[in-house]
């Protein structure tokens, strides 16, 4: 029988190995650059809110990090069976979207709770104008629940390279920038809270911020 540790190592392997690609592909094609990397944890529980401009922002949110992380997909995605099973190997699990998905909610808790990075996008969807959309609530109480932290995330460039009405990419300078854990203690307005930390990011003086490339 096949340890565990085994696999989770293997596994853990094959999604650095992607994430070498990724990072090639983006430094190569779209002049990719990570800012603020001092504000992610490197280790325990934690969660990237990220604003939602392409198909690129799972890639773009993680490539910059020296860590693995998890991320929630639309259950449409795992309809494909083997692009199902491409995703799932890089951590991925299927939400169901704008329901109360309790098993998706409880599978995001347990790799919360085990010490994994969780990518979100709270927006719920991609932009349809490039500006970041109001923010969905849950987030907040996954943190609670989870006793971890929120790091606000801003992805620039990505609507210009490849908005959601166009079919394919084209090359252009796309940017991530990561700030500043925000407090989930507080619930007043805390969506309108963390849409502001993550819109506060735009225009963020860069030569102050620790740069991935």
């Amino acid at each position: 029988m096949v340890k565990r540790g085994f696999l989770s190592r293997v596994q853990g392997g094959w999604f650095r190995l992607c994430r070498f690609g990724a990072w090639w592909v983006l430094v190569t094609l779209f002049r990719f650059r990570a800012y603020g990397l001092k504000n992610v944890p490197r280790s325990g529980g934690v969660i990237l809110a990220a604003n939602h401009q392409s198909y690129l922002d799972p890639a773009l949110v993680g490539v910059g990090l020296d860590r693995d992380l998890h991320s929630m997909a639309r259950t449409t995605l795992f309809r494909n069976p083997a692009f199902g099973a491409l995703i799932a190997t890089l951590n991925a699990f299927p939400v169901e979207r704008d329901s109360g998905d309790v098993k998706g909610v409880k599978e995001a808790l347990r790799r919360l709770k085990a010490g994994h990075a969780l990518v979100m996008f709270p927006e719920g969807t991609r932009t349809r104008d490039g500006l970041v959309a109001p923010m969905k609530s849950g987030i907040r109480l996954l943190a609670e629940r989870a006793a971890v932290p929120i790091v606000p995330v801003l992805v620039e460039g990505a609507y210009r390279v490849w908005p959601r009405m166009r079919a394919l990419p084209e090359p252009g300078p796309v940017s991530v920038v990561y700030g500043p854990p925000v407090s989930a203690a507080d619930g007043a307005d805390f969506a309108a809270r963390l849409r502001e930390a993550v819109r506060s990011l735009h225009g963020t003086d860069h030569r102050r911020t620790q740069r991935s490339v």
